[in-house]
């Protein structure tokens, strides 16, 4: 079968399954009655009716009835069965239900063993501590969540960071996500830490107050968003939907994080001691313009100089200023 054939998912053709169950089990009465009544038959020397019930019940009881059952396929609210017909796709078996498909399909999904994102495999106990692991064919179709292990990524500047994400995922496709990919699971994984990779390298972690270059820390909805559509672009050809990809962990790696802390101590002190100066000075303005306003006291420029001077010391000094009283002239 080409490539673009299985590009295209198709629904399995299948029948109710009850009604095949029921009418199999209804046979299989009937075929011990005939075994019963192909004996008697023998018995009064009816040879030919005692051999054809005995064939056709020792038939169905023995082939017949097996294979009617390997065709019953039962699936819980928002699963999927990718079937194949002698290595064919034969069709996709969604719905919650009890169906009956062509006995001789098999069941496809090569991450059935995959553990490391979401599902994990059925396991039944034997004994007490021997167990086996029965894969799971079944695709889900809910929405599941991936959380990839935190990376050391460097960023725009060349600073190490590490970054952890959460992406919201979905299989849409399911004909893509078994024959278009080795393993629909693995692939999503290494296509989201490569558009992380990707994405990270844009940014810096940081940027000084006031600018307006986007930055890890300050743009995270925009990050992820970018995120979102990198991973997606990478993972429709395995026919996956990304709904929702989020930044979990952003820091520093620890071989910078105390230099940099130190830098974010000084840079917050640089800006805290701007915004003081800046406030004295507009006080000092307002007090020297409320003095002329008033006419409250001449002042001439040496005793302005003066009173700036100690405004100033008082109004950006880091303790409480001590008064003075100063009872001589300035002259």
């Amino acid at each position: 079968m080409s490539n673009k054939n299985v590009n295209v998912e198709i629904a399995a053709k299948a029948a109710s399954g009850m009604a095949v169950l029921v009418i199999n089990i209804l046979l299989i009465i009937a075929s011990v009655f005939g075994i019963i009544f192909g004996v008697i038959a023998l018995e009064d020397g009816n040879d030919g009716i005692g051999s054809l019930l005995l064939i056709l019940s020792g038939l169905h009881l023995g082939v017949i009835c097996w294979v009617l059952f390997a065709g019953l396929r039962i699936l819980k609210p928002n699963e999927a069965l990718v079937l194949t017909l002698f290595g064919k796709y034969y069709g996709t078996l969604k719905g919650d239900g009890f169906f009956y498909v062509n006995p001789f399909v098999s069941a496809v999904n090569p991450a059935a063993t995959t553990t490391t994102i979401t599902q994990t495999s059925e396991k039944i106990a034997i004994g007490t501590n021997t167990s086996i692991s029965i894969p799971n064919k079944r695709i889900s179709l809910k929405n599941m969540t991936l959380s990839n292990e935190q990376q050391k990524i460097n960023d725009l500047l060349g600073n190490p960071v590490v970054v952890g994400i959460n992406v919201i995922w979905r299989v849409t496709n399911t004909a893509k996500a078994v024959f278009c990919v080795d393993n629909y699971k693995e692939f999503l994984s290494i296509q989201c830490d490569s558009a992380l990779r990707n994405i990270i390298r844009l940014y810096p972690y940081d940027v000084a107050d006031g600018d307006n270059e986007k930055s890890l820390r300050g743009s995270s909805q925009e990050i992820a968003d970018k995120i979102k559509a990198e991973i997606q672009e990478k993972v429709d050809v395995a026919g996956l939907e990304i709904i929702e990809a989020r930044i979990t962990n952003l820091a520093y790696a620890k071989e910078i994080a105390a230099i940099m802390l130190q830098r974010q101590q000084a840079s917050a002190i640089v800006d805290a001691r701007k915004m003081i100066v800046e406030g004295a000075v507009g006080m000092v303005e307002l007090a020297l313009k409320k003095l002329n306003e008033e006419d409250i006291v001449t002042l001439d420029e040496e005793r302005k100089a003066a009173m700036v001077s100690n405004l100033l010391v008082v109004l950006c000094g880091n303790r409480d200023a001590q008064p003075v009283v100063n009872s001589g002239s300035l002259y």
